[in-house]
């Protein structure tokens, strides 16, 4: 049985257990696998953290994140679509934000 985490902000929602991709398809129909890492509410919008897992990168290694942001909301109120989020100021406040919250989950360089 994997360990259930717990995020250490109000503003966070961690994975249900550590490890968990899941494969998202862009506009011109590529897919990649991501491994998700959290979410962060910020202003009304939430923003999920997700690092890239390819044969070289697997799941709960380290590298470099990927922040997108929730566009969409299924029938149950989760996240069904995301965009990658482009503006830096925005980003770079959001990945603060992910930062203060996991700081006992994650090390950051």
């Amino acid at each position: 049985m994997a360990e259930i985490r717990e995020g250490s902000a109000p503003n966070f929602a961690p994975p249900v257990e550590e490890g968990i991709t899941f494969t998202f398809e862009d506009e011109k129909g590529d897919t990649q696998e991501l491994e998700f890492l959290g979410l962060i509410l910020h202003e009304n919008r939430r923003y999920g953290f997700f690092f890239p897992v390819d044969d070289d990168h697997p799941a709960k290694s380290s590298g470099e994140v990927l922040i997108l942001e929730v566009t969409e909301l299924d029938e149950e109120g989760q996240p069904a679509e995301f965009e990658l989020v482009e503006d830096e100021a925005i980003a770079q406040e959001v990945y603060d934000d992910f930062r203060e919250a996991t700081k006992d989950l994650y090390r950051f360089a």
